[in-house]
């Protein structure tokens, strides 16, 4: 089954991005607790990496797309950057992101952008860094998504995504298998109000290119320098490239 062919509500004629948004809007209030729960708080490690990778070219400017409710965006002004613009479909998500940057007094650094990350309404060659984190598998349409990014970003920036990926080596392979066909859907039942949601996460996480697969991709894009991390066994992988 192709991405753009896993959608949260199967049963609705609204496409994949109306889908997303409208999923995102519904669970915005329980994201972060769940975040941590599923992940067992090691997303936060994740994203403190992205944070050395990008701090590491002492960026001016930076986009954090698909911020959701502002959690990497956050991090990322323990850099240089004089400004972070987060991008996000989902107005619920971001209210709730300008509310955690007001409360660590970083309005003037931060500044939260409702917009679709496969139609940036930014000008060519904007930023010094770019980052992704878990939202790249959420775009309607990948490769569109990917233009837009080398688009906005600067010459020379880097660009760093943070995805979830599916490990390939025993026993963690079927341990992770295990626990998103089983376990994910159940805590995403239990706790949050869109039983939906958490099923396609995880459906959506089991089918993205990941690996040398993303990077070829990005590549063919026409990203440069491109790396891969593997996290905590494969379960989630970090991509640095630039342009």
């Amino acid at each position: 089954m192709g991405l753009s062919k896993i959608k949260p509500y199967k049963d609705s004629d609204l496409g994949k991005k109306e889908q997303v948004t409208k999923m995102f809007d519904t669970i915005s209030g329980d994201y972060d607790g769940l975040n941590r729960v599923i992940s067992f708080g090691i997303d936060v490690k994740w994203r403190k990496k992205v944070v050395e990778l990008v701090r590491a070219t002492n960026p001016e400017s930076i986009l954090d797309i698909a911020t959701g409710t502002g959690d990497l965006a956050i991090n990322l002004a323990k850099t240089n950057a004089s400004k972070i613009i987060g991008l996000d479909i989902s107005s619920g998500m971001l209210e709730i992101g300008k509310e955690k940057i007001k409360s660590k007094g970083l309005n003037d650094k931060i500044e939260m952008v409702l917009g679709d990350s496969e139609n940036m309404p930014f000008e060519d060659n904007t930023f010094d860094a770019i980052t992704v984190s878990f939202g790249i598998r959420n775009f309607e349409t990948l490769e569109n998504g990917l233009k837009e990014i080398l688009r906005v970003l600067k010459p020379n920036g880097v660009f760093v995504i943070l995805e979830t990926s599916v490990p390939t080596k025993a026993p963690y392979k079927q341990g992770y298998k295990i626990y998103t066909k089983s376990i994910l859907p159940l805590i995403g039942k239990i706790f949050s109000k869109d039983r939906s949601a958490y099923k396609y996460l995880s459906e959506s996480a089991s089918v993205f290119p990941h690996g040398e697969a993303l990077n070829n991709i990005l590549r063919k894009i026409g990203f440069i320098n491109v790396e891969d991390f593997p996290q905590t066994f494969g379960v989630a992988t970090i991509y640095k490239s630039s342009k």
